[in-house]
C-alpha cells in the first residue's frame, strides 16, 4: 500500500524542511523525501560549512596582527586537516538537529530519491527498493547544483567544485578561482588568507556584479591590497589538466595567456535539479534549468509546487525558507499571505571585508526612473569599527529624492551581514528617510554608520 499523506516536500534544504515543519504546524500530515543528509546542501555543504571555514580564516588573519592590540604569539600555524574537521562538525551538528525537528514535529522521513508518478503520486527508491506515496500536495525543494561550462568540467581532483572546496586535504600554493560572486570570492578569501597565492577571473567587467559599483570599486582595492590576483572582463578558455596541476589559458580583451595553477575553484552559478523529477510528463514547465512558478511557488499544474534555487534566482537559503512558508499557508488558505517581493531579499557575502545589501543599486534605481539621493558614511568615522581595528568599509543608502523611499542599501565592512536587516525591516515596513533619521541608534555600535549614512543623504551627516 502506498503511504498517504497531506503534503510531501522532496528535498530537505532551507527550503524543504522548512516547508515541512511549517505544515505540521498547520495541521497537515506531511512528510520528507531526502536522498542525502538532512539540511540539503546549504547545511552540509554550503551556506554553514563555508562560514565555519572563513571563521577559521578570520581568526587567522586577526593572529597576524597581534602586535596592534599589544599582543604577541610564537610559531602561529595552522592544521588544514583540523580546520576541516571542525566544519564538517558544525555541518553534521546542525543535520542532526534538522532530524531533531523532524521527530518534533511528527514528520516523517523518507530515504531514496523520489519521482513524480502522476496527480499526488510519487515512487521512492532507495537502493534497488520503491516505495509508493500519495500526497494531496507535492512541494518541490530539489535545489541546485553547481552549473559547469564546457572544457571547464571539474574532475574533483584537480578541478573542484564547492564541495571539494571545503574539504581540502592541504593547502593549495596556488590557486586560480573561476567566478567572482559570492561564492567564487568566499572562497577566494578563505584561501587568499590562509596563505594560497590566490587569482580571480571574472568574465564581466567587475567583480561581485550583482552588487552596487562602489561596493565592487571598494572590494577590489580591498583584496587586491590583500594580496589577491583580479583580472575582469576576462574569461578561461581552456583548462590543460596533467600532473595534478592545471594550465589556464586566460584570454582578456582578445588577449591570451597561460597560467599553472595547483588547483581551480569553479564558481560560475548553479543550476536546477529538475532532471528525473518526471516534471515534462505531467506539464510542469522548465525554463533554463529552473521550475517556472508564480508567487506562492505554484507550478500550474494542480497539487504540484516548487521552491527555493529549484525555481531559479536569487538562490539564497533564506529565500527558500520564506517561499517555503508561503507556498504552505497558502495551501493552507491563510489569509493575508502575500507573494514573494524579491526586492527585499538581503544578500551577504561573507569575505573579508564582508559585503551585504538590499534592493536597488544607484544605477538601477536610476534606471528604474528615480531621482535619488544617496548617502554614504565611511566605518574611519565610526568609534567602534575603529575600537575594534576594522576601519575600512562605508555604508551606502540610496532614495527616492521625491518620496524619501528607501530605495536601497549597500555596505562593506565589519559585520555589515548582520547589520543589513535593519535596512531589510525598514523596506518591509516602508519607512521614509523621517523615521530612519528620528530613530536612536545606539552608541557606541557599528549600527551607528547606518544612522549617519541616512544623514549624509539629506545633508546632515555630523561625524564627517
Amino acid at each position: 500500500m502506498a503511504s498517504a499523506y497531506d503534503l510531501v516536500v522532496v528535498g530537505t534544504g532551507p527550503g524543504g524542511y522548512v516547508a515541512a515543519i511549517r505544515a505540521s504546524q498547520l495541521g497537515m500530515k506531511t512528510a520528507v523525501v531526502e536522498r542525502s543528509e538532512l539540511g540539503g546542501i546549504c547545511l552540509n555543504w554550503g551556506c554553514i560549512p563555508t562560514k565555519a571555514l572563513l571563521r577559521t580564516s578570520e581568526i587567522y588573519d586577526h593572529l597576524q596582527h597581534l602586535d596592534d592590540f599589544g599582543l604577541s604569539a610564537d610559531n602561529v600555524s595552522f592544521d588544514i586537516s583540523k580546520i576541516v574537521k571542525r566544519s564538517r562538525k558544525v555541518a553534521g551538528q546542525l543535520s542532526s538537529g534538522i532530524s531533531f525537528l523532524m521527530k518534533k514535529n511528527k514528520i516523517d522521513v523518507i530515504v531514496g530519491t523520489a519521482k513524480l508518478a502522476g496527480k499526488g503520486k510519487l515512487i521512492v527508491e532507495n537502493e534497488g527498493t520503491t516505495q509508493d506515496v500519495t500526497a494531496k500536495h507535492i512541494v518541490l525543494a530539489t535545489g541546485a547544483r553547481a552549473r559547469t561550462l564546457p572544457g571547464l568540467e571539474p574532475d574533483g581532483e584537480t578541478v573542484w567544485t564547492y564541495r571539494e572546496a571545503m574539504v581540502p586535504k592541504e593547502m593549495p600554493k596556488k590557486l586560480l578561482v573561476i567566478g567572482s560572486g559570492a561564492i567564487g570570492i568566499e572562497f577566494a578569501s578563505f584561501y587568499n588568507t590562509m596563505g594560497a597565492d590566490v587569482t580571480v577571473v571574472e568574465v564581466m567587467d567587475r567583480i561581485l556584479p550583482v552588487e552596487d559599483e562602489d561596493v565592487s570599486s571598494f572590494a577590489l582595492k580591498a583584496f587586491k591590497k590583500q594580496g589577491m590576483k583580479l583580472v575582469t572582463s576576462a574569461k578561461v578558455a581552456a583548462l590543460d589538466v596533467k600532473g595534478g596541476a592545471a594550465t589556464a589559458t586566460i584570454e582578456v580583451k582578445g588577449k591570451s595567456s597561460k597560467e599553472t595553477f595547483d588547483k581551480v575553484i569553479l564558481a560560475v552559478g548553479i543550476t536546477g535539479n529538475v532532471e528525473d523529477l518526471g516534471l515534462e510528463d505531467l506539464g510542469v514547465k522548465v525554463d533554463r534549468g529552473h521550475v517556472v512558478v508564480d508567487g506562492y511557488g505554484r507550478t500550474g499544474v494542480d497539487g504540484i509546487y516548487a521552491i527555493g534555487d529549484l525555481t531559479g534566482p536569487p538562490w539564497l537559503a533564506h529565500k527558500a525558507s520564506h517561499e517555503g512558508i508561503s507556498c504552505v499557508e497558502k495551501i493552507a488558505d491563510l489569509k493575508g499571505v502575500h507573494p514573494l517581493d524579491t526586492s527585499n531579499i538581503p544578500g551577504c557575502t561573507y569575505c573579508r571585508p564582508q559585503v551585504a545589501s538590499v534592493g536597488l543599486t544607484e544605477a538601477k534605481a536610476k534606471e528604474a526612473g528615480h531621482e535619488v539621493r544617496v548617502g554614504t558614511f565611511p566605518f574611519q568615522g565610526n568609534g567602534k569599527a575603529i575600537a575594534l581595528g576594522e576601519p575600512d568599509g562605508f555604508i551606502k543608502t540610496v532614495f527616492d529624492k521625491k518620496t524619501g523611499e528607501l530605495l536601497g542599501a549597500h555596505m562593506i565592512g565589519p559585520e555589515v551581514t548582520e547589520l543589513i536587516q535593519g535596512y531589510t525591516v525598514a523596506r518591509q515596513l516602508e519607512t521614509t528617510e523621517a523615521e530612519l533619521m528620528q530613530t536612536v541608534f545606539p552608541h557606541p555600535t557599528l549600527s551607528e554608520a547606518m544612522h549617519e549614512s541616512v544623514l549624509d543623504a539629506f545633508g546632515r551627516v555630523l561625524h564627517i
